[in-house]
């Protein structure tokens, strides 16, 4: 069994960590567990996580959940001078987690989740239109104003290097693809610079439904 076990596939979010652990290259176990199911309010896993939400990674005696912070947590504990999530010095720390912060409650919670509830599972959440419009709305003002800080033509949008802000921003990218959300041209190019990747395909792969 390997010290590090990531319970959940199927999601965006779920997407995240592994793609984040494949970039630093660590070894780990994938529980299948996928979205609400009955699995996920069990009592085995209401001990990993009482929200009985995905992702959960466990790392030895260390449990953490959120996306983002499970993101923030593995560059803590495993950035190293060859492979990195988070960048070392202070101004680009600050931007970096002025960027993981932006997708994740600007495009990720306020926009692209409120879409998930209301015509991803109307029957769990009801049906709420003028919401969705809304939620369309802002996704589209908010990433157009992102756009301006990389229309310089990056590859990586703290400049220079590959960080967890691009696995947050890319995997935010592909759900919104998948919700019909369109966004500037050089999102567009941005994406298929990251996408090419092996370890975005690997990720694809490890976060599969079986």
């Amino acid at each position: 069994m390997h010290e590090r076990i990531v319970w959940g596939v199927g999601t965006p979010r779920t997407f995240r960590v592994h793609w984040a652990l494949l970039e630093l290259a660590l070894p780990y176990e994938t529980r299948g567990l996928q979205t609400r199911t009955a699995a996920t309010v069990g009592s085995e896993y209401k001990k990993l996580n009482v929200a009985g939400k995905i992702p959960t990674l466990v790392d030895g005696d260390i449990t953490v959940s959120e996306s983002s912070g499970i993101i923030n947590y593995l560059a803590a504990k495993y950035d190293s001078d060859e492979r990195r999530l988070m960048p070392s010095d202070i101004p680009s720390i600050a931007e970096y987690h002025e960027w993981i912060s932006f997708i994740s409650m600007e495009l990720d919670a306020t926009s692209l989740y409120v879409l998930r509830r209301h015509e991803g599972l109307p029957d769990v959440y009801g049906r709420a239109d003028v919401a969705c419009i809304a939620a369309r709305d802002y996704f589209s003002r908010m990433i157009l104003a992102a756009s301006e800080k990389i229309k310089d033509g990056r590859v990586f949008l703290l400049g220079t290097s590959f960080t967890g802000a691009d696995i947050m921003m890319v995997s935010t990218l592909d759900w919104a693809d998948r919700c019909g959300c369109d966004y500037p041209s050089a999102f567009k190019t941005y994406r298929e610079q990251i996408v090419a990747r092996t370890s975005y395909s690997l990720a694809l792969q490890a976060n599969k439904v079986t």
